[in-house]
């Protein structure tokens, strides 16, 4: 408890990562509406169109499965990709070379990892909100045929970290925001076309199958498919996890190692 001006007391969070987050969620509450369209109206009129329209046009599904059942949990895990990438990029390239929050934050009480486990910490809230509403929207279409499709919510939080960790990395270490546009363009839309999302893997060509197997992305689409059809996954699900995990963690370790070198003098 720390005396205030006018003599109140406050209490100071016991996990300074807590007030960074608390940062962010401050500002989301001024913003929220603007990412509606993008992180939710947009997935469900992918669904509306890819899911109903294009489905109604697939007779045998995939696998036995109609398409639409087939499709959502792989737009789940392409949702929160794209929401921790979007949050992972501009924001993080801002605070250090337009608004240069992070240089405001060093300067408090906080460790450089207390200012990237906050950010991190908000990604994480805003693809678990994210996918939670999409998640409620796809239920009432009847497009969730197993009780285990709740799995799908820690599954998005492990594959936010895993991409958005990295994407923290990157955004830190680039001179400017062409590069940001660079990484959607050669990296998160092919990600998105071929991990996947919208057709099985094994009808790609052989030369394409093992790098579509070796993104983030398609590890979470097998493990969202499989809950919210209730089925086994292709891989194992540890295997899964832990590819995840090493993203995740890899990505962390080079973040805050870029982080200490913009931000310690």
């Amino acid at each position: 408890m720390t005396p205030s001006a006018g003599g109140v007391r406050h209490a100071l969070p016991r996990v300074p990562a807590l007030a960074v987050l608390n940062y962010f969620l401050v500002g989301y509450r001024r913003t929220w509406r603007a990412g509606v369209f993008s992180s939710f109206l947009l997935p469900v009129l992918t669904v509306l169109g890819f899911g109903v329209g294009v489905g109604a046009y697939i007779d045998q599904g995939v696998g036995g499965v109609p398409y639409l059942d087939w499709l959502v949990p792989g737009l789940i895990a392409s949702t929160a990709l794209q929401v921790a990438i979007g949050d992972a990029t501009w924001p993080v390239f801002s605070n250090f070379q337009w608004i240069k929050i992070y240089f405001a934050q060093s300067t408090a009480p906080l460790r450089i990892g207390d200012i990237l486990a906050g950010h991190l910490l908000y990604v994480l809230f805003r693809v678990l909100t994210t996918i939670a509403a999409f998640l409620l929207i796809t239920g009432l279409f009847g497009a969730l045929r197993s009780p285990w499709a709740v799995a799908v919510l820690p599954v998005v939080a492990l594959l936010g970290l895993a991409v958005a960790a990295p994407t923290f990395a990157y955004s830190a270490a680039v001179s400017s925001d062409s590069w940001l546009a660079m990484l959607f363009r050669f990296a998160v839309i092919p990600m998105s076309l071929f991990a996947g999302v919208f057709f099985p893997v094994e009808s790609l060509p052989e030369a394409l199958r093992w790098p579509a197997y070796a993104t983030p992305l398609w590890h979470a689409v097998d493990l969202c498919r499989a809950a919210t059809l209730g089925v086994a996954p292709q891989w194992s699900v540890a295997g899964h996890l832990l590819y995840l995990a090493a993203w995740a963690l890899g990505g962390w370790l080079l973040a805050r190692a870029i982080f200490r070198r913009r931000l310690v003098v």
